[in-house]
Formats: C-alpha cells, structure tokens, sequence
C-alpha cells in the first residue's frame, strides 16, 4: 500500500516542477500577475474601501497610496478579523490566527490566516521542498514512511466563536489533508499537547518505533527531540533507529551552526533542504542542497524590498521585484492572500541571484549590535561561530552576544554567552579566534576594532548546560518556533541568562 502511495506522491508532486521552473525564468511577470490578483481581492474588503484602492490600478499608484504597515499599525483591522468580522483585510473567510512573537506593545502578534493562504502558500510550499527533492531523487521512497513533524500547540482563541490560535505549524497540522496526518507521527493528540514537556516525552515514546523517513521542525528543538531518541533507545545514531531517514527540512534559523551536530547524532547520509517559512507566509525553498534558497513567486503573495540603508528613514522606499539588486540587504515587505498589506515582517535576506531570484536570510531588523559603530549583523556572527566550531573541533548549542558598555575601567566589548555540547580546549584561543572571523567579515567591527581604540575583543563566558532552556522555560518560550535570539542592542536577556547560568 505504502508503495503504491510513495509512487502516486512522486508522480503528483512532480508535476509542479514544470510551473515552478517557468516562474523562475520570469519572475517579474509572475509577480506582477500576482499583483494583479491581489488587488481584485482587496477592492472587496474594508481595508481597500478605506484606501480607496477602487481607483488603484497600477504598483506604483498601490504604493503611493498605501502606507507601510508594522503589526501595530494594522493591528486594529486584525482585532476586527479576531472578533468574527469577515471581509476586513481578505475577502475569504478567516479563522486561524498564527500566533508569532510579540512587538513592543504586545506579549504576542496575532497573523491572519485565511484558507486561500493555508492551500496556496503553507501547504504549497511543503509540498514544492518535496517536489525538488523527488525530482532530483527519482528513487526516494520519503512516503512509504512517516514524517515526524516537530510542531507547536495550539488553543482556542476566546475572541470569537470557530476562531482559533496557535504558532504555525499548529495551525498547520490541524489543517492538514487526509493523507499528510496519515503519514505523520506522533499522533495529533500529541503534537498539539499545551504542555512542551510533557509532549517532547510522549514523542520520544510513541516515535522511536515509527518508520521514520523524513524529520521537519527547528533545528535546535529536532536536536532535543533526538537526543532523547538517543537516550530512550540506547541507540548509537539515529539511523540505527530509523534505518530509511532519507531528508531533513527546517528553517526557523541558519542552519550552519547546528549542521555538525546533526551529522554526528544522525550518524550517516540524509539530505538537507532549508524553507523560509514564516507566520506571514511561505517565502522560500532550497530546490538544491548547495544552492540558496528559490524566492517562491507564485504562493499569492506580492514581495516588496526596503534596502536597509533607508530602513530607519521617515518614509522609506520600498522596491519591488523588477527593482532589486544583488548584494544589498533588504528588509521584506509582504501583500498577502491572508490580508497582510505592504506589512514589514522585520526578517532581512540578500539576493544573490536574478531568474531565479536566489536569496539568503541576514538577520532581523531588530537583531544587530550597533552600541559602537560596529553594525554587527547575525549572519556575521552566525558565520564566524561556524568556523570557529569546525577549527576547534568543538559543538556549539546555543548562543547570544550583548554589548559591555564603556566604563572608567574596561573598554567596551560584545560578552558572549555560548553553550558547549563539547568545549574547546582553549577558550581564549577560541575567542580570540571568533573576534579575528567577525574582523574578516564586517568591515565596521574591523574599523571599530583597530588598535582596540573604540572596541575591545569579545570575551565569551561558557554556560552550564541547560541555560538556554532555562532561559526559555522562564519566559514561557519552550518548543514550536521559539528561538534564542542571537544579536541584542542592549543587555536585558544577557543579564537574564547570567543569572539562570549563576543559578540566581
């Protein structure tokens, strides 16, 4: 039975490639297409009636009469969607929320999710990262197993009767087609347990018999999940518990950092395929394991690029696709088929290539050190860890860097706080090594390091195991898409860590 589906899946899947490599040779014109559809679908809400987009028909004429939005701005039109208003931001009908971390006014973000967006966007980019990967594999067998998905929970919104919440994933899973929670494990009952704990146990139970052919989630989550596989079964590696793993697909974070560590624990051959696939919509997918990440064009959403130089201006000019160059952060702009409208979702990516649009992610808008001139992004630190763990033969588990600002005795200095699975045997060769990586790669930290005029070296303090957990556990953070952050202009989640690794 399992074989006839594997076969089916492959012939279905496939068929998508020939659509997908058409939009890669001419993204402009499918993005405009989207465009277009987008607008017809939003001349019918609230929304297009209070921006008179009745009149609109062009993308400049869209984008000098709509604003930029941030989730504040347009969180009183969402609040509507929330109370069971319809036909407010998409004229479908919406009733899941992804709920994402919070801005500053807001423990959390609530995003729209419409059954346009679930079909369209989520479950079409899941299905393209499969699509490639049978394409070019025409003897994978990833459906004559499970997939172990490693997700969130989720719970019901009290906003609105048949209106629910939950972090993406969640919302995925409880959406999910017939045949995909056929061929998922653990079970939904356990998937979407309220209590991170307690269902990372029960999966460890209910998946170490399962015939696992195919792992998604997290990086740093997935790697909790098979450690403690390692620990119940007593196995060496994984694959000698799931013999037929044939790929890995995650996103969430850079992946480099923890490659190591799960060709260690998986001990043997698997394929890798990163997706960018955020609360706010499907972006990207790794059609190939050495290649960046594919813009995905045709998942009903319209991308719009701010280059980071004028971020922080008043009003910043957004670029369309037919208007980017390659080599220049750019923070994302996204109109989608869930009613998100010229809304900035804070994550930064480079182009690196043009048909197809090739990108990478840099960072977040908000996580950067810049207490010194230094403009330290995370992809800069994220590199310089990854060559230090290979030079020193050591595992990095989690990390965070925080400025140490000037005083009467020390000159400023990044501190950071890195958790070891294995510790170097120098530190401060170690350190001294990362401080050299991050000189090499930015070019303001090499400036503001010169001499030790204005920056000192970084110091890096090990943590006990189980700080970052800890950390997370505290502030209600465990499992799903949580993750730590890396960069921070200011010292509030450092001085929280020290104190948990201090156990204060």
């Amino acid at each position: 039975m399992l074989a006839f589906v594997n076969s089916f899946m492959s012939w279905y899947l496939k068929k998508r490639i020939g659509v997908i490599q058409r939009s890669f040779t001419d993204g402009v014109s499918v993005q405009q297409t989207v465009f277009n559809e987008l607008l017809t679908e939003v001349k019918k809400t609230s929304f297009g009636r209070d921006f008179k987009l009745s009149e609109v028909n062009t993308i400049k004429e869209y984008q000098d009469r709509v604003p930029l939005f941030r989730y504040d701005d347009l969180k009183p039109y969402i609040q509507r969607v929330m109370h069971g208003e319809q036909k407010v931001l998409w004229p479908g009908d919406i009733n899941w929320f992804a709920k994402s971390s919070g801005t500053t006014s807001d423990k959390s973000k609530f995003i729209p999710v419409s059954y346009d967006a679930l079909e369209e966007c989520q479950f079409k980019g899941s299905r393209d990262v499969l699509a490639w990967y049978y394409y070019h594999n025409p003897e994978a067998k990833v459906f004559q197993g499970k997939g172990l998905i490693i997700g969130g929970s989720h719970q019901v919104n009290v906003f609105a009767e048949n209106s629910y919440y939950g972090d993406l994933s969640a919302v995925m899973m409880n959406n999910m087609p017939f045949i995909a929670n056929y061929l998922a494990t653990p079970s939904m009952e356990i998937a979407l347990m309220p209590d991170w704990e307690k269902k990372m146990a029960k999966m460890i139970d209910s998946t170490c018999t399962e015939n696992v052919t195919n792992i998604s989630g997290v990086p740093s989550w997935t790697l909790l999940l098979l450690r403690g596989v390692l620990e119940k079964t007593g196995a060496k590696n994984i694959l000698e518990v799931w013999p037929n793993l044939e790929i890995y697909i995650h996103g969430g974070v850079n992946f480099e950092p923890y490659k190591q560590q799960f060709e260690r624990i998986i001990g043997g051959d698997i394929a890798y395929r990163e997706t960018y696939n955020a609360s706010e919509g499907f972006l990207g997918v790794q059609d190939l394991e050495h290649e960046d990440m594919a813009l995905m064009l045709d998942y009903g959403i319209f991308y719009e690029f701010i280059p980071m130089t004028e971020y922080r201006d008043k009003s910043p000019k957004a670029l369309w696709l037919d208007e980017i160059e390659l080599g220049v952060n750019y923070a994302v702009v996204m109109n989608t088929n869930a009613g998100l409208w010229r809304y900035i979702i804070e994550d930064t990516i480079v182009f690196t290539k043009k048909n197809p649009y090739r990108f990478r992610i840099t960072g977040r808008t908000k996580s950067f050190i810049n207490a010194f001139g230094e403009e330290l992004m995370v992809n800069n630190a994220e590199r310089a860890i990854t060559l230090a763990q290979k030079k020193y033969k050591c595992e990095v588990s989690e990390f965070t860097v925080a400025p140490v600002y000037l005083d009467k005795k020390e000159k400023g200095r990044h501190q950071w706080a890195i958790e070891f699975n294995i510790e170097p045997d120098n530190i401060s060769d170690f350190a001294a090594f990362l401080d050299l990586e991050l000189t090499k790669g930015n070019s303001d930290y090499e400036a503001k390091r010169n001499g030790d005029m204005v920056l000192g070296r970084l110091e890096v303090m090990p943590c006990r195991a189980g700080t970052f957990y800890d950390w997370l556990k505290l502030n209600q953070k465990l499992g799903g898409q949580h993750k730590i952050p890396k960069l921070c202009n200011d010292r509030k989640i450092m001085e929280q860590i020290i104190k948990i690794h201090n156990n204060e």
